[in-house]
């Protein structure tokens, strides 16, 4: 089963993160701890909880604190404690749990993947990899371990069924490897938890939304061939082994019932471990059936309108006026009607209409606005095909479901 090529709709979220380092106390690391506590079971002893809390943290410890008490969100404290003191305040009578402090997220992202050149997963003042993390990096074209650091902690690929159904990754189009063929997975990565970049912000906001958590890529989308159930459930088999603590993706399957959807399985079995998943709610709508990810154990997230606009205008020879969307900064086309050309009629092979790579034919391309149709490969790499062949520009037709 065949997942339709990514949603633009990134899953995103808000998480708190990133206390203080340890210190070390006495020769051994102390680590927070939080000390729940069953209320009703404090000793007819104590007139006061709190004094029963300070009386079983002296009981494993002559130098710990108290940091805090709890009284309304749960009952019990939070202290300092090695490993070792934690395992016995444990067994004492009265503890309900004793939970280490989150300090590190990792968020695995499934995607096409990362450049890990960017700047948004720069690792400066990054300390050690969380102790908890089991994950690493994949070896492969143009990628290897070394790309990898503190901030970008693991980066995997998933090819088997891709490969089993289209043959060998079509290199150099995309590369065998976590490297980023489109830059929809980069995008997603960085917004949802990429370090702050100087100016990279939309009037100040729009910089990484978890800027300090860490960052592990799981390349199950590929160009040419979509992202198959087989290997987005291998990738998230294997962040679940990592131990990562958030899983966004942003891949649209198919609504299906839930023991049929391939996404709600696997992320069942995240939600059992404790992972949070956020999913995109897909790029299609408002219809019946339109939304993607529903399962009550996904967080699934959907865009609205926005208050900005990037209007673009095409102008065609016989008047008529045709109004789009561009982000393109470069030098302006020039002051004149230019030659209009289908993908369809100037290319070699009966994907052309596509904008694959090497399928235009620069002598009926070169010079002109070229007209690609959506599907397949991303729209900028359809525009890079389209650029490499000489064309001067791109347009790109949407149907009403995809917001044409």
């Amino acid at each position: 089963m065949s997942s339709s090529f990514l949603s633009s709709t990134a899953s995103f979220f808000i998480v708190l993160l990133y206390l203080g380092a340890c210190h070390i106390s006495d020769g051994a690391q102390q680590s927070t701890y939080i000390v729940h506590m069953a209320k009703s079971q404090m000793p007819s002893s104590f007139d006061q909880h709190s004094l029963w809390y300070e009386s079983s943290l002296r009981s494993v410890s002559e130098s710990a604190e108290l940091l805090y008490t709890y009284n309304s969100a749960i009952h019990g404290f939070s202290t300092r404690l090695t490993p070792e003191e934690a395992d016995s305040l444990m067994t004492h009578p009265g503890v309900i749990s004793v939970l280490p402090e989150k300090r590190d997220i990792v968020v695995g992202v499934f995607d096409t993947c990362v450049w890990p050149e960017s700047k948004s997963f720069d690792d400066e003042g990054y300390g050690p990899f969380p102790p908890t993390w089991k994950g690493g990096c994949d070896t492969g074209t143009n990628f290897t371990a070394s790309l990898c650091n503190r901030k970008l902690v693991g980066a995997r690929f998933f090819a088997r069924d891709y490969e089993a159904i289209n043959g060998p990754v079509d290199e150099p189009i995309q590369s065998r490897s976590p490297r980023d063929g489109t830059g929809h997975g980069t995008h997603t990565s960085s917004t949802a938890a990429g370090s702050v970049v100087q100016g990279a912000s939309l009037l100040g906001f729009a910089n990484g939304i978890a800027s300090r958590a860490r960052v592990a890529v799981y390349k199950v989308c590929w160009i040419n061939g979509g992202c198959l159930s087989s290997d987005i459930l291998a990738g998230m088999d294997k962040a679940i082994e990592d131990n990562v603590n958030v899983m966004s993706i942003s891949i649209s399957e198919i609504a299906v019932d839930y023991y049929g959807d391939i996404m709600a399985i696997g992320a069942f079995a995240a939600m059992e471990r404790g992972i949070f998943v956020s999913c995109s709610a897909g790029n299609r709508g408002p219809s019946s059936y339109s939304i993607r990810n529903v399962a009550p154990w996904i967080t699934t997230v959907g865009a609205g309108t926005i208050d900005r606009d990037f209007p673009a205008l095409v102008i065609l020879g016989n008047g008529q006026n045709y109004s789009g969307a561009s982000l393109f900064k470069g030098d302006a086309l020039p002051p004149k009607l230019l030659s209009f050309v289908y993908a369809g009629n100037a290319s070699n092979n009966d994907t052309g209409n596509l904008c694959y790579p090497e399928t235009l034919i620069p002598e009926k391309v070169k010079g002109k606005i070229v007209m690609c149709e959506d599907g397949g490969n991303s729209r900028v790499h359809k525009g890079e095909v389209v650029k490499a062949a000489g064309g001067l520009g791109m347009i790109l037709p949407n149907t009403a479901d995809d917001g044409g």
